[in-house]
C-alpha cells in the first residue's frame, strides 16, 4: 500500500522548491521529511530528487509522482467538500470543466438556466481537455464543456454530445463602426484591427478558413483564450471581435459595442461530456434540456 504521509511530504517539497522550505512550511525537521521523502522512494523503487547546486529538482519519475500527487490531494480537497456539502443537506453541486479555448461568454450562457438553482455551489476549472477528461472519469467534475468531441475511444466511459452551434457575428466599439464599414462587411475587415481567439479554439481554425474563403487578408492585432477578455479589450478600442450570438448575449455588459456583419456559415459548436453516472445529475440534465433552445 502506498503510504500517503509519504506522499503528502514529497508533495510539499515539490511545491515549495526544496527540502528546508517544505520542513520551515510544515513545522518541522528538515531529517524527518527527508527521511518520509526516502521510504517513498525506496517503496516506488524509484529516485524522485536529484541535486541541482545547493537545492534538488524533480527527475523525470519525480514529475510523473507529482502529477499524480496533484491529482490525489485536490480530489482529497473535493471529498472533504462534498461531505461538509452533504452534512449541510443543502448545497447542491456542480463541479463544471471549461476546456481550453472554448468562449466563456458561451459558456457563462449555456449554465445560464442553473444560476438561479437554491443552494446551488457552482465550481468552475479551467484546463486542457486531456486534463479535465481525466478528473471526470476520477467523478471530480460532473461536466465538461469543450469546443469539440471526444475522440473515439472504447476505453473511455464517457459520453459526448453536442449542445449547441451557434452562429458567429463581428462586433467593435463606435469608434470604428460606421455605417460604411458595416454597408461594405465583410472586405471592411482588411481595414480595421482584428481581434481572434488563440489556436487553442476550434473556432479559430473555422474563422481562418472563412478568411480564405472570402480572399481577406486581415490585420490580426490580438489573440485571447478568454472570448470575455477579448471582449473587454475591444469595448477598450482595441479592435473588431468575432463572438457567437449565445456569447452575445452577455455584450450589454459591456456598453459601446455595435453589431458589425454577420459570419456567414460560421458557427461556434460546444459539446457536454460527462459520464454514464454524472449524466443523472439534475443539473446536467437541466443544461442539456434547455441547450437546444439557445441555438
Amino acid at each position: 500500500m502506498l503510504n500517503y504521509r509519504h506522499l503528502y511530504y514529497f508533495w510539499m517539497v515539490s511545491k515549495e522548491g526544496g527540502f528546508a522550505r517544505a520542513a520551515e512550511r510544515l513545522d518541522m525537521a528538515v531529517q524527518t521529511i527527508s527521511a518520509q521523502v526516502r521510504e517513498l522512494e525506496r517503496s516506488l523503487g524509484q529516485q524522485l530528487f536529484k541535486p541541482l547546486g545547493r537545492g534538488v529538482i524533480l527527475t523525470e519519475a519525480g514529475q510523473v509522482a507529482l502529477s499524480h500527487a496533484e491529482g490525489i490531494f485536490q480530489m482529497g480537497k473535493s471529498l472533504v467538500e462534498a461531505v461538509q456539502d452533504a452534512a449541510t443537506g443543502r448545497v447542491i453541486r456542480l463541479a463544471v470543466g471549461l476546456s481550453e479555448g472554448i468562449s466563456k461568454l458561451a459558456a457563462h450562457a449555456l449554465l445560464g438556466p442553473i444560476l438561479d438553482t437554491p443552494d446551488l455551489r457552482l465550481i468552475c476549472h479551467e484546463g486542457e481537455l486531456e486534463q479535465l477528461q481525466a478528473e471526470l472519469a476520477l467523478h471530480d467534475l460532473d461536466l465538461v464543456l469543450a469546443g469539440q468531441p471526444l475522440p473515439e475511444n472504447p476505453n473511455l466511459r464517457l459520453i459526448s454530445e453536442r449542445l449547441v452551434s451557434s452562429p458567429v457575428a463581428w462586433y467593435g466599439p463606435a469608434r470604428l463602426i460606421d455605417q460604411d464599414t458595416v454597408d461594405a462587411f465583410p472586405r471592411s475587415l482588411e481595414r480595421l484591427p482584428v481581434l481572434l481567439p488563440t489556436g487553442h479554439s476550434a473556432l479559430r481554425a473555422s474563422l481562418d478558413h472563412w478568411f480564405h474563403a472570402q480572399g481577406l487578408q486581415v490585420r490580426v492585432v490580438g489573440e485571447f483564450e478568454d472570448s470575455a477578455l477579448m471582449s473587454v479589450f475591444a469595448a477598450r478600442g482595441l479592435g473588431v471581435f468575432p463572438v457567437s450570438r449565445l456569447g452575445a448575449d452577455d455584450l450589454g455588459l459591456m456598453p459601446g459595442l455595435l453589431l458589425l456583419g454577420c459570419c456567414e456559415g460560421v458557427n461556434e459548436d460546444i459539446y457536454a461530456i460527462r459520464t454514464r453516472r454524472s449524466q443523472h445529475h439534475p443539473l446536467v440534465q437541466k443544461l442539456s434540456r434547455e441547450a437546444p433552445r439557445m441555438r
